[in-house]
């Protein structure tokens, strides 16, 4: 490949793996796990076509420029000998500067932002006598530098805000399950859209939301405004190119799977079907409002998701020891043949479903360590 872009993606903990099949499946080259993120290449192409599609990822990095940094000093003189700050940022251009990690003497990530910050605008008026501004919400480039052990990595933000934000949640529950991770936990289920997917404790509806998109293989980036689009190598026609490709895709899919959800909590119900509305899915996904056990499920058997609390943020113990307890009849009852996928961020509680788990994965929601289950429905 020529000129390869470099480029780290950022996944949630746990979806490492996953993170990187998808991006493989993308056209990424090169591609490693590392913890809560990947690093791969790939072409302008294959860059512009992992912002539209990839589902996992929180944020793209793409890197610029790696430097040897053992303070402030030398902060300084790398950032302003990284690139050509005339091309890649115009003084009628904002930029804001993000930090993470740290190095010797530069502990502090403000201090370390404003080092980054100071040496650009210093460059900026030395060389054409005019600056850019700062803007902290809606930056024309987002600057990114990352310190360890004496490196800095600068690289360029592809997005201003997570891309786990589709734009579809106008509502939220309590406790919302943060989009990519839902989409990442469908992965592992490997379900084939053939089959009908239910969640009987639906909440804010992101399952079901992130599994119809899947289904009807829409691109979550594709109404999203991208900061490459004012990167100096963007390149117009084949990011016309890439989202001409990713419409065509969503217009080929004709066969809907069938989606079904469930909820009790009325005003939570209003809230999912403005979320289902929201994303132009109430066509695909099927809700309703009632207990969970007096749910029909399809003849054909399918997989059944769901992320019930845990206790932490919402839920009382007892309640949920009865819950869980409920649930697990409910599967034997009526999903015979049927795979149960769970959420679970309290090991006490999985004990109460009655049922064996076949296989557990390790991941994290909201900074609670949680378990992704499988349970085979006998």
């Amino acid at each position: 490949m020529k000129n390869p872009i470099h480029v780290i993606a950022a996944l949630p903990p746990g979806l490492e793996d996953e993170g990187a099949r998808e991006l493989l499946e993308l056209g990424a080259n090169e591609v490693r796990s590392f913890n809560r993120c990947v690093a791969f290449q790939v072409d302008l192409s294959s860059f512009y076509r992992v912002n539209l599609r990839a589902r996992l990822p929180f944020r793209f990095l793409r890197e610029i420029s790696r430097f040897n940094c053992n303070g402030p000093e030398s902060l300084y003189i790398g950032i302003q000998k990284a690139c050509n700050w005339n091309l890649w940022l115009p003084p009628s251009k904002s930029f804001r500067v993000d930090v993470t990690g740290s190095s010797y003497g530069l502990t502090h990530s403000h201090f370390s932002a404003l080092q980054v910050k100071n040496a650009i605008i210093d460059f900026q008026r030395d060389s054409c006598g005019q600056r850019s501004n700062i803007n902290l919400k809606e930056p024309d480039l987002c600057i990114h530098l990352h310190l360890n052990r004496g490196e800095a990595v600068l690289s360029l933000d592809s997005s201003s805000g997570s891309l786990h934000r589709r734009g579809y949640k106008s509502a939220m529950g309590i406790a919302p399950l943060k989009e990519n991770l839902a989409a990442g936990l469908i992965r592992i289920t490997k379900w084939d859209i053939s089959m009908p997917l239910v969640d009987p404790l639906c909440g804010s509806g992101t399952f079901l939301i992130e599994a119809a998109m899947v289904a009807l293989d829409i691109a979550p980036g594709l109404h999203r405004k991208f900061l490459f689009e004012n990167w100096l190598d963007f390149d117009q026609q084949l990011w016309n190119k890439e989202k001409t490709l990713a419409t065509d895709l969503k217009i080929n899919r004709k066969k809907l799977p069938l989606i079904i959800g469930c909820e009790q909590n009325l005003e939570i119900y209003h809230q999912v079907k403005s979320n289902i509305l929201s994303a132009s899915l109430e066509e695909v996904v099927q809700i309703q409002t009632s207990h969970f056990r007096d749910l029909k499920l399809p003849s054909k058997e399918g997989i059944i998701v769901c992320n019930p609390p845990y206790g932490k943020r919402i839920g009382d113990t007892d309640d949920l020891e009865i819950l869980y307890e409920e649930l697990g009849k409910f599967c034997k009852a009526k999903a015979s043949g049927w795979q149960l996928w769970i959420l679970n961020g309290n090991p006490s509680l999985s004990k109460f479903l009655r049922m064996k788990a076949n296989r557990r994965f390790q991941v994290s929601n909201g900074g609670i360590d949680c378990r992704w289950i499988q349970y085979f429905i006998n």
